[in-house]
């Protein structure tokens, strides 16, 4: 009842600021034990339910945290304190990566949208694994942990493989899955990679060092076109891709009206996610969840904001849900509102 206050005070913050304000909040708050069982006790769904089995891995919950929120791996304890099902962290690169000049990150409030165009700010593989490491070995957390891996953006594309292999060798013992990401509309010319003999390579590599059988998932695009998807869908039954997460953020502004394209238009370069890309998002969920035939789980991400939209990317295929923007927008109680609206509905 009162996040709506707090978001307000929030909003009046630089996007980032915002960000880093509430984080440090929560860690804050984490660190004390009462308050830490209060917030763990108001925001985790609780039941058993919901709980369920993908690519070998339980998630307690289908709510996970979408990339792009904790880069670093820096807030983990407090995102599961929060109810999470599972967080992806990164996306993660070789090197470290200031990313893109400021401001790169703006709302829209009123279509509860944000255009991001961060280029993959992060603290580099190596900082961010010994981060992972150091908490594994003093925590008996069971929370699951995706690592969202890219290329740096000084890496041409024929090299781009050698980048996602160095991620996946430094990250594969203390991540639970890994995502390859090639849609971020922020790092120049790497869409280009989800061309399919691209992909071929990427994961071809990939599974060459996978002796553990992690699971490597694909993350993708909304913007393309039935002809790539459907190579996506063919490439799924030539190599051992382990699920797919759709889709990614959105150039598309076309879900904006009026004064918000405008603002948007000014705005510039970056990817549209947040209610505007709902039903984009889940179009091409839907499409891919026919053409693969239910042989590989989709975590879907894009516009999810309450049950009933969680709800409608279930029916579309998904097996397991992301939300980032919806967090932003509807507060720390966004995964137990979902959770108990999809279990009354069950």
């Amino acid at each position: 009842m009162l996040y709506p206050l707090l978001r307000n005070s929030l909003f009046m913050l630089p996007p980032e600021t915002a960000h880093q304000v509430s984080m440090k909040g929560l860690q804050l708050a984490h660190s004390l034990p009462m308050i830490k069982h209060q917030l763990a006790n108001r925001f985790q769904y609780h039941e058993t339910n919901l709980a369920k089995t993908c690519f070998g891995l339980h998630f307690p919950n289908p709510i996970g945290l979408a990339a792009g929120f904790d880069k670093n791996a820096s807030y983990l304890d407090e995102l599961e304190m929060l109810g999470f099902g599972f967080v992806e962290i990164g996306t993660v690169t070789p090197k470290p990566q200031a990313g893109n000049s400021t401001p790169r990150l703006f709302r829209i409030p009123d279509q509860k949208a944000l255009i991001n165009r961060m280029g993959f700010n992060n603290d580099g593989v190596e900082i961010i694994a010994k981060r992972l490491k150091e908490r594994k070995e003093k925590s008996n957390s069971k929370l699951i942990v995706g690592g969202n891996i890219g290329k740096n953006k000084v890496t041409e594309n024929n090299d781009a493989w050698i980048d996602y292999c160095t991620n996946f060798k430094v990250l594969e013992n203390v991540v639970d899955y890994f995502v390859v990401n090639v849609s971020s509309p922020n790092t120049p010319g790497l869409r280009a990679l989800q061309e399919k003999e691209s992909l071929r390579k990427i994961f071809a590599e990939l599974q060459n060092l996978n002796k553990n059988n992690k699971p490597i998932l694909l993350k993708i695009a909304p913007d393309l076109e039935p002809s790539a998807l459907d190579d996506i869908i063919e490439l799924t039954n030539e190599i051992k891709i382990d699920g797919l997460v759709a889709t990614n953020t959105t150039l598309d502004r076309s879900g904006l009206k009026g004064l918000n394209m405008e603002r948007a238009i000014k705005i510039g370069a970056g990817g549209l996610s947040g209610q505007p890309l709902l039903e984009k998002s889940t179009g091409i969920l839907n499409y891919l969840h026919h053409g693969i035939g239910g042989r590989i789980p989709i975590i879907a991400s894009g516009g999810i904001f309450n049950g009933a939209d969680a709800q409608a990317k279930i029916n579309a295929g998904a097996a397991l849900l992301q939300v980032w923007t919806g967090f932003i927008y509807e507060g720390p109680s966004i995964v137990k509102n979902i959770c108990q609206s999809l279990s009354a509905n069950k």
